[in-house]
């Protein structure tokens, strides 16, 4: 089973994307987060295959919580969301562990595919 947390503040945003994934991915597992306490405490609990992280988020922003889940978990792929496309946000990404970066406005139904779909041709080698 291919497990997935959508960490996101934003309620709107976050049933978007679960939307899309449960519609084009109907076998994978979705969990939420809506803070990054629960982001930490969820993406560490157990292995999820792909999250998608929020930058800004209340509690603990998905900068810090994707380091500490990277640390505990380093066969999670972290994917930041973030509405902002700036340089400082995709090093700060680079270094603590997210292995890619979207930018909501951009983030189209075929891009979130895409990115499912390479995630999961990987764990299939």
């Amino acid at each position: 089973m291919f497990q997935t947390l959508i960490a996101e503040d934003n309620a709107v945003f976050r049933h978007s994307l679960k939307t899309v994934l449960e519609r084009r991915f109907p076998r994978m597992l979705i969990e939420e987060a809506v803070d990054g306490e629960q982001a930490v405490a969820r993406g560490t609990a157990r292995h999820h295959d792909l999250i998608f992280m929020d930058i800004k988020m209340p509690g603990r922003n998905g900068l810090e919580a994707t380091r500490l889940i990277k640390s505990s978990d380093t066969g999670a792929v972290v994917c930041l969301v973030t509405s902002y496309d700036l340089p400082e946000y995709r090093e700060a990404a680079g270094i603590c562990g997210a292995d890619h970066f979207i930018v909501k406005d951009d983030s189209s139904e075929s891009v979130i595919v895409d990115l499912v779909e390479s995630v999961l041709a990987r764990r299939a080698t």
